[in-house]
C-alpha cells in the first residue's frame, strides 16, 4: 500500500472518531503547549533580565570596600591612577556614595526622602546615560563640589512642566541645588523604576551620607572578555592598599548575568522536564486507544491479510495512524502554546516569541511519541492470525 494512501486511511479513521480522536490527541496538545509556554516566556524573562543587565554595563566591576573604621582606606586618586596605568584594561572608574535625604521642590510645600546617587563626571558613559535636556556632570562639578544635579524623568513629571526642569532648583537636605540636566528615560517614570534618581557630585554625597571613606567604585573595563585580568590587577593593587582581600569584594557584572543565565537555563530544563510527563501520559493514551482500534478492527485486519496483506503493511498502517494522530496534536498545541504565550508576554509586560527550535522539538516528540507508543498495538494487529482474525466477533 502507498504511504498517501496509509495517510489518507489514518486521517479517515481520526474523522469517523472526532471525540475520542480530540480527546487522544489532549495529552499531546497539553504537554506540547506547555514546552511552548514554559520555553517562550523563560526565554523572554531571560531577556528582559539581560536587557536590565546591558544597561548597568556588561563591562562593568563593582569594588566594595568593607574596611570602614579600618585606619587604610581607598582614595577615588589611588583607583583613578591604577586605571591610567592599564589602560589596555579599564576605561573608566567612578566612586559611587549612596545617600538619602530630604527632598522638596521649590514649587511645594510638601518633604519626602529620596535616594541620591554620587558619581563623578565619567559615570555616565559607564552605566550608558545620557541626558535629553541640558548635560551631565562635569569635572569642575566635582572639583568645585558645586550643588548640581542631574534627574531622572520621574522627578521631572513629578515636581516640574516637561522640558522646564533645567536651571531650577531643587532642595536636598534643605540647601538648593541646581539642575543642570534630564536623563533620557530609561522605564516608565514611575515610582520605584529606574527613572526615579538623583545624581550629584560624589565629593557632596559623601557629606550627605555623613561617610568620611568611599566604599564603593565602579570600574568599565575595555572588553568583557579580560575580566580575570581585571579582577587580578585591581586584586593586587587594593590588597596593596588594605593588606588583606577580606577587606574588599569584586564583582563583575558580566559574571552576574553569566550566573544568571545559566540558573535561567536550569530552571527552564527542569520546567520543561514536567512539562514532558503530559507529553508521556499523552503517548500512554494513544496507546490505549490504538489497542482499542486494534480490538475493533479486528475482522478488518483478518480480511486484508487473507487478501495478502503482509505484516509490515498492517504494522505501516497502525504506526502511521498513531503517529497522525500525536501530529496533528503536536500542531494544536504548538497554536496553543504560541497564543498563549503571546497572551502571557502581553500580561507580564515582556516580549515573548515563541522558539522555533522549542517549536521544532516539541513538533517532532509529539510525532515520535505517537510512533513509539504506536508500535505495540501495531504490532499486535500484524502478529493477528487471519483465521483467528476473520472469526472475531
Amino acid at each position: 500500500m502507498k504511504f498517501s494512501k496509509t495517510i489518507e486511511l489514518a486521517i479517515a479513521s481520526i474523522r469517523s472518531n472526532k471525540m475520542r480522536s480530540f480527546l487522544t490527541m489532549l495529552g499531546i496538545i497539553i504537554g506540547v503547549a506547555a514546552v511552548i509556554i514554559l520555553v517562550s516566556v523563560m526565554d523572554g524573562i531571560t531577556g528582559q533580565v539581560s536587557d536590565v543587565f546591558e544597561g548597568f554595563g556588561t563591562n562593568n566591576i563593582t569594588v566594595s570596600i568593607t574596611s570602614r573604621g579600618s585606619t587604610r582606606r581607598v582614595e577615588p586618586d589611588n583607583l583613578y591612577e591604577l586605571i591610567d596605568e592599564n589602560s589596555h584594561l579599564f576605561l573608566y572608574c567612578s566612586p559611587k556614595v549612596t545617600a538619602t535625604v530630604n527632598i522638596k521642590s521649590p514649587n511645594s510645600s510638601e518633604t519626602s526622602y529620596a535616594s541620591v546617587t554620587g558619581i563623578d563626571e565619567t559615570y555616565d558613559e559607564i552605566d550608558l546615560l545620557s541626558t535629553t535636556q541640558g548635560r551631565f556632570l562635569q569635572f569642575v562639578d566635582i572639583e568645585k563640589m558645586l550643588k548640581v544635579c542631574v534627574i531622572g524623568t520621574y522627578y521631572e513629571q513629578e515636581y516640574y512642566d516637561r522640558g522646564k526642569a533645567v536651571g531650577q532648583k531643587i532642595k536636598l537636605n534643605g540647601d538648593p541645588y541646581t539642575i543642570i540636566g534630564v536623563l533620557e528615560e530609561q522605564s516608565d517614570s514611575s515610582e520605584g523604576s529606574a527613572d526615579q534618581c538623583i545624581y550629584i557630585p560624589y565629593t557632596l554625597a559623601s557629606k550627605l551620607s555623613r561617610n568620611a571613606s568611599i566604599g564603593s567604585y565602579v570600574v568599565s573595563m575595555k572588553d568583557s572578555n579580560r575580566i580575570e585580568e581585571a579582577k587580578a590587577v585591581l586584586e593586587m593593587k587594593l590588597t596593596e592598599i588594605l593588606g588583606s582581600s577580606d577587606f574588599y569584594n569584586i564583582t563583575a557584572t558580566q559574571e552576574i548575568l553569566d550566573e544568571m543565565n545559566s540558573i535561567m537555563d536550569t530552571l527552564k530544563g527542569a520546567l520543561i522536564l514536567i512539562a514532558g510527563i503530559s507529553l508521556l501520559v499523552g503517548g500512554i493514551g494513544i496507546m490505549n486507544i490504538m489497542l482499542v482500534s486494534v480490538t475493533e478492527r479486528t475482522k478488518e485486519i483478518g480480511i486484508r491479510k487473507s487478501l495478502g496483506a503482509k505484516k509490515k503493511h498492517i504494522m505501516q498502517q497502525f504506526v502511521i495512524e498513531a503517529a497522525t494522530v500525536s501530529g496533528i496534536g503536536g500542531l494544536l498545541g504548538i497554536l496553543l502554546g504560541g497564543l498563549v504565550a503571546y497572551v502571557i508576554g502581553i500580561i507580564m509586560s515582556i516580549t515573548v516569541i515563541p522558539s522555533v527550535s522549542a517549536v521544532i522539538v516539541a513538533f517532532s516528540v509529539s510525532v515520535g511519541i505517537g510512533i513509539i507508543f504506536g508500535y505495540l498495538p501495531a504490532k499486535n494487529a500484524a502478529t493477528l492470525n487471519p483465521i483467528d482474525a476473520l472469526r472475531f466477533e
